[in-house]
């Protein structure tokens, strides 16, 4: 699943490879999908985009909006998404094809559930537009916008909810040193601060790194970033300390995290 920084990698080469093409058909549901979600059927979704212009590609959290004359394509954290130049032999399974005048296409495909959405723009309604329009108001985690500020405010009121997807925040609470079954109201300031820091800067790399090993970009390349909590350290002495890293069961999920520094 991708994740801020991917997103954003993912519109910057969109902004280089497919703003200003003009569409020349789109097919949907090439490989039907239950759990590709749609809020259109495929004549729809021809008749929204086809003949228009790509006008710009920006990350909303870990979502790509792509804006399209009068209409934006929004893309949830489960779909992978390919460009491809002409004369490329098309994959065998995708959910999205948006094929381009000069023969070129955008290939999107879904792994375990993802959406795939075309409103109006400036008036989502429908299908995860509330998800869509809520990631879209407020600041961007790599914003200036998301300053030390806006955080602490944040984290200091007990009715707000943070939303950092759970692989990147395993390695923030690595870096701050921080067990990820501490209770926030437990957390000193200087740890608070330090929190926000580690945010920053773990978001950052990842971008910087094109991503995480995990993840590819629009052509297909995996990222360079390695996660330092995985299933794949997991039972590893930590490299900073040389205790061993833990993995646990924890609300329906896995935790990792380092029993010496942590």
């Amino acid at each position: 699943m991708i994740e801020a920084p991917e997103a954003r990698y993912l519109c910057e080469q969109l902004t280089e490879t497919v703003v200003g093409k003009r569409i020349s058909d789109v097919f949907i549901q090439f490989s039907p999908h239950k759990f590709a979600w749609f809020n259109g059927n495929s004549d729809e979704f021809a008749e929204w985009l086809v003949d228009k212009r790509i006008n710009s590609a920006q990350s909303q959290g870990g979502m790509v909006e792509i804006t399209i004359e009068d209409k934006v394509l929004v893309l949830t954290d489960g779909v992978n998404l390919r460009y491809l130049t002409p004369g490329t032999k098309l994959p065998a399974k995708h959910q999205l094809l948006i094929a381009f005048e000069d023969e070129s296409c955008l290939i999107a495909s879904v792994r375990m559930y993802g959406g795939l959405m075309c409103y109006d723009k400036n008036a989502a309604t429908g299908m995860l537009s509330e998800y869509y329009r809520t990631a879209k108001s407020k600041p961007q985690v790599m914003s200036d916008a998301f300053s030390k500020e806006y955080f602490l405010g944040l984290i200091n009121d007990e009715s707000a909810i943070i939303l950092i997807a759970c692989i990147s925040y395993q390695d923030i609470l690595y870096h701050a040193h921080i067990h990820p079954k501490k209770k926030i109201a437990a957390l000193t300031d200087k740890e608070k601060e330090n929190l926000f820091y580690q945010v920053k800067e773990t978001m950052n790399d990842i971008y910087r790194q094109g991503g995480r090993n995990t993840e590819s970009d629009l052509f297909g390349e995996n990222g360079k970033y390695t996660a330092c909590l995985s299933k794949d350290t997991a039972g590893k002495a930590c490299p900073r300390c040389g205790e061993t890293i833990v993995k646990e069961n924890y609300l329906g999920g896995s935790i990792y995290y380092c029993r010496g520094c942590q």
